[in-house]
């Protein structure tokens, strides 16, 4: 399968303000023509590291895709650098030339001089016109492989690339497929994770799986390369009969949906709803469940009560049984999830309250500790969970996390005990 490797150029890039999203489209398009991303890089403003970078791509991968360094400044060298990398010279395109005028005359300008510069095209390079824009790209053959040139803005550069080099592309290299499945797994670690499955998916070569991490849950990749994409699929079908009795329930989507969408999905199809109230996550977890599309016929509300003194006015929770066992406890996780479910007559009432840190916690409830209660009609559970104390945010972003999963897995009569980081 042919490879191909995509340099973002620009200084801008590189700082915290800007970041590529060009490439981000640029995989997906290439892996739909059967052509598999290898690297990414990105290279600042400066002739001698990118063509350096254009240099090394071209003898590694058969396409190289540049964005961005088109333009008419001085800081736009990606023609240059690339002439430097193949050893070619570069020369005006009096067409080229004309077309950038009658452009700037549309919309009744006048042409700086500077723009000329756009119109240099790298001997032996096809152009590749730009409608859209000023810069047009080029298409470049060298030694069995292909650079392709294309303008940084995106609304020039997807267009370019559908248009003018995906058919170049798929007439270019023999047609492959690569078949994908974007699982995610809650309730176990990274390192857990692939100890249970890694037995199994090191058998293949292809289908090849990756694992990612973030945000409570860990996501598992697999991508089958073959001939045809119903190839690709019976294979990511084998490989997926053989991790799903591993995986068990703690497999919660198949399609790349994150929690809030499972858990919402199945709150819709069974007529149900929830409302929360939260104290160390802050709105994190109504936050989650409300950045779905249609939440609104699920979600009734949610308690904010980040004070004792809320957990008092807002849900009526007794202040002598705060002061007993103190706000982060499974008694005022109890207390929370029953009055945030009778207040708002909902279906489930969902609590967390914790220690989020860098301040506070006990001996024996550390930075980190977190109480979730899940309240239902018939019963109330509580589990108390440590998290890894690494900052403020990975505590609530676990912290919600868990919460979804403990009430997907109440709707599914699931059992809790095994879930990672629960401690009861």
């Amino acid at each position: 399968m042919p490879e191909a490797e995509i340099i973002a150029v620009g200084s801008e890039l590189l700082t915290p303000q800007r970041i590529d999203t060009n490439s981000l489209f640029l995989t997906e398009q290439l892996n739909l023509l059967g052509i598999e991303v290898v690297r990414k890089s990105i290279v600042g403003d400066n002739r001698d590291r990118l063509a350096g970078a254009v240099r090394e791509a071209h003898g590694r991968a058969a396409v190289v895709i540049l964005c961005g360094g088109l333009g008419p400044t001085e800081d736009d060298i990606t023609r240059e650098a690339v002439a430097d990398a193949l050893g070619r010279e570069i020369a005006l395109n009096a067409d080229v030339v004309a077309a950038i005028e009658a452009r700037f005359r549309r919309f009744r300008r006048v042409m700086a001089e500077r723009n000329r510069k756009q119109a240099d095209v790298i001997a032996g390079a096809e152009v590749l016109p730009n409608p859209r824009g000023t810069a047009p790209g080029q298409w470049i053959e060298d030694g069995g492989g292909v650079i392709v040139l294309l303008p940084g803005p995106p609304a020039e550069m997807k267009p370019l690339f559908t248009e003018q080099c995906a058919g170049r592309l798929r007439a270019r290299f023999p047609s492959q497929a690569i078949g994908v499945r974007f699982w995610r797994v809650a309730g176990m670690g990274e390192s857990s994770l692939d100890e249970l499955i890694a037995p199994v998916y090191t058998r293949y070569a292809n289908p090849v799986v990756t694992l990612l991490t973030g945000g409570g849950d860990v996501q598992i990749h697999m991508r089958a390369r073959c001939a045809t994409l119903d190839e690709a699929e019976r294979l990511l079908d084998e490989l997926s009969a053989h991790l799903e009795p591993l995986l068990g329930d703690r497999l919660y989507s198949r399609n790349g949906d994150p929690m809030e969408i499972v858990t919402g999905k199945m709150l819709r199809e069974l007529g149900e709803t929830v409302a929360v109230a939260e104290s160390c996550t802050g709105g994190m977890l109504g936050g989650r469940i409300t950045s779905v599309a249609g939440s609104s016929d699920y979600f009734r509300g949610g308690f904010l009560v980040y004070t004792d003194s809320m957990k008092t006015e807002l849900l009526g929770i007794d202040a002598a049984l705060i002061e007993a066992h103190t706000a982060v406890s499974d008694a005022v996780a109890r207390e929370m999830a029953e009055r945030a479910r009778a207040k708002t007559q909902s279906s489930w009432g969902v609590s967390v309250t914790g220690y989020a840190g860098p301040d506070g916690g006990t001996r024996d409830d550390p930075v980190g500790t977190v109480y979730i209660g899940v309240a239902g009609a018939h019963e109330t559970e509580v589990r108390r969970f440590l998290f890894p104390p690494i900052d403020r945010e990975h505590v609530r972003t676990f912290a919600a996390h868990t919460a979804l999963d403990l009430l997907r897995r109440r709707m599914l009569r699931i059992g809790t005990s095994g879930l990672f980081f629960s401690r009861e």
